[in-house]
């Protein structure tokens, strides 16, 4: 199993080793120990499992009271998945992080809490598992607009389906009082 660090402190690459055979393969999808020691949280509350089809894109997500690291993999399917940097005071605040996971490459993507988290869908469809952190509070829900000109992730699709809140969520600069203590 490797663990990969990024330009963005805290945010691994994970690629586990995959035994295959003419039977499938096998992997450790998670090892507390090993991901502990490979610099990922022992500690994971909830598992989320969504299904996407081509061009949605989920994001940018966070919880600013109770922010999650969330460990994600796709279980079918490929994905562009991204992590911003939301942490006051961070040198790379505002920075974005981007990497293609898959059925296919095994990758998986820790996002550690302080970051906004999001993906789009490249394959026909997409399964997604991510393991959180902390728990899920709708009340504590924040988000950044998927095309913040501040920010300037290259997404792989121009016109994104996304979800009306997704629509609606402002540019970082717009919410950067709500950031004070995020991800501390």
């Amino acid at each position: 199993m490797t663990f990969l660090p990024t330009e963005l402190d805290g945010v691994v690459l994970v690629e586990p080793e995959v035994h295959r055979d003419a039977r499938g393969f096998f992997f450790e999808a998670y090892h507390a120990r090993k991901y502990g020691e490979g610099g990922i949280p022992q500690r994971f509350v909830q598992d989320n499992h969504s299904r996407s089809v081509r061009g949605v894109l989920r994001g940018l997500h966070a919880q600013r009271l109770r922010p999650q690291g969330k460990l994600v993999r796709v279980v079918e399917g490929e994905v562009f998945d991204v992590a911003v940097d939301a942490r006051k005071g961070s040198p790379t605040f505002g920075r974005w992080a981007g990497f293609v996971l898959s059925a296919g490459n095994f990758r998986q993507l820790y996002v550690p809490p302080g970051f906004f988290h999001g993906f789009c869908v490249t394959s026909e469809t997409a399964q997604i598992e991510y393991k959180c952190t902390d728990f899920y509070d709708s009340t504590d829900e924040i988000g950044v607009i998927w095309n913040d000109p501040s920010i300037g992730i290259e997404w792989p699709v121009k016109e994104p389906i996304l979800s009306a809140r997704d629509q609606a969520h402002p540019r970082l600069e717009e919410i950067l009082e709500k950031l004070s203590s995020y991800g501390k």
